[in-house]
């Protein structure tokens, strides 16, 4: 088998959310939640999980970046569920950063949100999926090529792609899944950053429905509004000299 196991009917599936207290990944709690899943639910407040009024989800702080804090959630999945249908890394983090206002370790705490920790959760799960299941990445289209004002973002969520791919290749004739999920803009606090107009903007809710829908379907990548994420890949197959000017004339960068 080369290809993703489609995931149609959620009731019973059992669920880790990785960065699910805002956002797509709130959303996406709800959305499998309303669907007859059992989900798990991580991010670092406890406060902020609880008051998404789950009824029956597992709550499990921990801090995604730390290996420790990851393995005593999935210790306690494992004695409460005996096992993991699916894991979803969900964390993330931005701050719009340039040539001109580049901070170091404000720029690889980014990509330690966006690439390690997702690396970290892959590691303390891998062990623990089967066939008909497997593990999801949350990346972005802005990792499919350069663009302005990603120099921090962009790279980590290139590199979580590259990494999904790579994992997909050993995985998936196994039977297990590895999906990569690139959202163009949604409508969440870390978006509310960005002082410009959002092309074809999502509510997290209607990134959520697009989500768990793509899971139907047997294809590695769920990406999603189509009509945005197609013409960001037309512009990621063109050469540097017409990319270059022509990202530079889309977006005023």
């Amino acid at each position: 088998m080369c290809s993703n196991p489609k995931i149609i009917d959620w009731k019973g599936k059992r669920v880790w959310l990785v960065g699910a207290s805002s956002g797509i990944g709130a959303a996406i709690a709800h959305e499998l939640a309303g669907r007859g899943a059992r989900v798990a639910l991580s991010a670092r407040s406890a406060d902020k999980l609880l008051a998404l009024g789950i009824a029956d989800a597992l709550l499990l702080p921990c801090d995604a970046t730390d290996v420790t804090s990851l393995a005593d959630a999935r210790q306690s999945i494992l004695e409460m569920w005996g096992g993991i249908d699916l894991v979803v890394y969900l964390a993330g983090d931005y701050v719009p950063m340039r040539a001109d206002n580049f901070d170091l370790a404000v720029a690889e705490q980014v990509v330690t949100v966006n690439f390690n920790a997702a690396m970290r959760l892959a590691a303390t799960v891998l062990a623990d999926l089967k066939p008909g299941g497997g593990i999801a990445f949350v990346a972005s289209v802005a990792g499919y090529r350069g663009l302005p004002k990603a120099l921090a973002y962009g790279p980590g969520k290139a590199a979580l792609i590259h990494f999904a791919e790579v994992l997909h290749l050993d995985l998936a004739p196994k039977g297990i899944g590895v999906w990569v999920i690139n959202p163009g803009f949604v409508s969440t606090q870390l978006t509310a950053k960005n002082d410009f107009t959002m092309p074809a903007l999502l509510t997290p809710e209607q990134a959520a429905i697009a989500t768990v829908d793509g899971f139907k379907s047997a294809n590695f990548e769920i990406h999603f509004p189509k009509r945005f994420t197609r013409l960001m890949k037309l512009f990621a197959l063109l050469p540097y000299r017409w990319y270059f000017p022509l990202i530079r004339r889309f977006t005023g960068g």
